[in-house]
């Protein structure tokens, strides 16, 4: 499989005044997830940037523990992902609860890496900037570009690193997803 990174966005668009952030509308879950998926997908190389620099600095300042978070988070979300193809319940959770499912994956890996001590390295270096990620991604309004190229993209979004983690965890625009059903029915 061929993974393609996506291009790095002008940062006056991938921060732009307040006037293209807003709260999204929590009682119509569908358009909120759209909104979280396509602003993934489209800002995907700005969220790495801004991850690794965070990384980068709680790597400097403790590389081990830093090390171990990343190893034990990587184990433990490629367990659950195997884990939810395997079976239906959590298949389902992770279909319909996105959130919750990373969560879980999430808690599961504080309370390991508690027991390793590097508790305040998995909150500033693993947390905090999946947690910057969402909140950005939930509150920034998706401009025409955006819409857009997540459209003109969309067949071959499985190539990119973010929509191959949004693969595994099953969440895609639900336009996307129509549009891959109707072209393979038209190939059989």
């Amino acid at each position: 499989m061929d993974v393609n990174l996506a291009p790095l966005r002008a940062w006056d668009d991938f921060f732009p005044g307040s006037d293209r952030f807003a709260r999204p509308d929590f009682r119509d879950i569908s358009k909120w997830n759209n909104r979280v998926v396509s602003n993934l997908l489209y800002y995907q190389t700005n969220y790495l940037v801004v991850a690794a620099m965070m990384i980068s600095v709680v790597g400097f300042l403790s590389p081990f523990n830093m090390i171990l978070g990343g190893i034990v988070v990587v184990l433990v979300f490629t367990g659950f992902v195997w884990a939810a193809h395997n079976k239906d319940i959590l298949r389902r959770m992770k279909k319909q609860y996105p959130t919750t499912f990373v969560m879980v994956v999430m808690l599961a890996s504080y309370f390991l890496i508690s027991m390793f001590g590097g508790v305040m390295v998995f909150v500033f270096g693993i947390t905090f900037p999946l947690l910057l990620m969402f909140i950005h991604a939930s509150l920034r309004l998706r401009n025409l570009k955006n819409k857009l190229e997540n459209k003109m993209e969309g067949i071959g979004l499985k190539r990119t690193p973010m929509g191959i983690i949004l693969d595994a965890l099953e969440q895609q625009e639900e336009s996307i997803t129509k549009l891959t059903d109707y072209i393979s029915k038209v190939k059989e």
